[in-house]
């Protein structure tokens, strides 16, 4: 907007909150209408197009209801990842390749708004005392925010968008992130229950691979999912309870964490325990999860490869407790099974790069079996077969 359209969005969104009645609830359609009459006071005698009419109202409506500028950005399926580096610096990523927005906050204050209405909505605070805080929008879509003046730029809102309709595994069949062979053979290992965790850069599609391999767990069995904000997508499962952590507050609400909330799924009579990332001491809980009783687990965390994830995970075990590593190691090597490792290619597209098998220890070091790799074409090739077949034999699929 020009400064003389800046005045006017200004003067009628002015007029349009005099109007408003905040002692009742207000309906969505009774503030079009206000807003509709006001635009017309304030456009009488001045050449207007209706095209720049529709948007002027739409942008008024946006930033009284919704969330202001974003709004169009949140709306548009194509976004995958907004991100915002103070009022004026709007940037988002279309199609893997990342734009900076013509858009732009009035000012600090208006983009502090937003952020109020955006933690708001799931019960979240974040002020001076908290300034940073994990959420999600009504669309599920994650959210992080950074205030300022611990964001030097002004506040941050890095928002992480997912579709409306969750991927299936023949999606990513057909977006050649896996191949049909690999996923046909990890169908068989979530059936036949082994433990599996996902590793991965950011942004490298993990929770999207997770929800794809959760559409092979049975119908008929009990499943916990477990979040730092619930963005979770499990498809086809009844029995299902979503679990979510609680940051404490000033006014004397007592945080819950995803240890806590571990601890309470085993009391649930879970047959599957999902935790949406593993980033700290809750790793000692997940893997004693699933060295009791809980297999078929799934979880994800951030690394650079299969080997990677394994030393991350002793690390984040190392970060609750002080244990001997040897014994680390040997609740990692029989609590996980499998290893999925995921990544971004220089193309941009989201690929399995890795699956592998967790094989036991073999002079105090884990052992990895590497099964299918990918190649120097990109194509995730099959280079050695499935050591333990137990499960899968137990459970009838072979």
């Amino acid at each position: 907007m020009n400064n003389s359209d800046t005045k006017i969005y200004e003067n009628i969104r002015e007029d349009v909150l005099k109007r408003l009645d905040f002692t009742r609830e207000v309906d969505d359609e009774e503030i079009k209408c206000i807003i509709g009459e006001e635009t017309v006071k304030n456009l009488n005698g001045i050449n207007f197009k209706i095209q720049e009419r529709i948007e002027l109202e739409k942008s008024i409506f946006n930033s009284l209801r919704k969330f202001d500028v974003l709004q169009d950005l949140i709306d548009n399926p194509q976004v995958s990842e907004i991100m915002i580096n103070g009022p004026k610096n709007i940037f988002y990523e279309e199609a893997g390749i990342i734009k900076k927005s013509n858009l732009n906050f009035a000012s600090e204050e208006k983009l502090h708004d937003v952020i109020q209405q955006i933690v708001g909505k799931h019960n979240r605070v974040v002020n001076e005392a908290n300034p940073i805080v994990d959420t999600r929008l009504p669309n599920g879509s994650r959210v992080n925010i950074v205030l300022a003046p611990i964001s030097l730029n002004g506040s941050s809102i890095s928002i992480r968008k997912f579709p409306s309709k969750p991927l299936e595994m023949d999606d990513l069949i057909k977006k050649c992130s896996i191949t049909e062979e690999a996923a046909v053979f990890l169908k068989m290992l979530v059936k036949a229950r082994y433990n599996i965790f996902i590793s991965g850069g950011t942004s490298s599609g993990k929770t999207t691979f997770l929800n794809a391999l959760s559409q092979f767990i049975n119908s008929d069995e009990r499943i916990i999912t477990i979040e730092d904000s619930a963005e979770l997508q499990i498809q086809g499962v009844e029995n299902i309870v979503r679990l979510e952590t609680r940051n404490a507050n000033v006014d004397g609400v007592t945080p819950i964490t995803i240890r806590d909330l571990i601890k309470s799924a085993l009391r649930m009579r879970p047959d599957r325990i999902i935790v949406g990332e593993c980033r700290g001491e809750e790793t000692l809980d997940m893997l004693q999860a699933m060295n009791t009783g809980h297999d078929g687990s799934l979880s994800t965390g951030h690394a650079n490869s299969s080997r990677d994830i394994l030393y991350r995970i002793e690390t984040m075990v190392l970060m609750g407790v002080d244990i001997p590593l040897p014994a680390i190691r040997s609740q990692i090597a029989s609590g996980i099974d499998i290893i999925v490792h995921l990544g971004r290619c220089i193309d941009k597209s989201r690929k399995v790069l890795e699956i592998a098998e967790v094989n036991g220890l073999k002079n105090g070091e884990i052992q990895l079996n590497k099964i299918y790799e990918i190649n120097s074409e990109n194509i995730l090739i099959k280079c050695n077969e499935l050591i333990n077949q137990d499960k899968l034999i137990m459970s009838g699929v072979i």
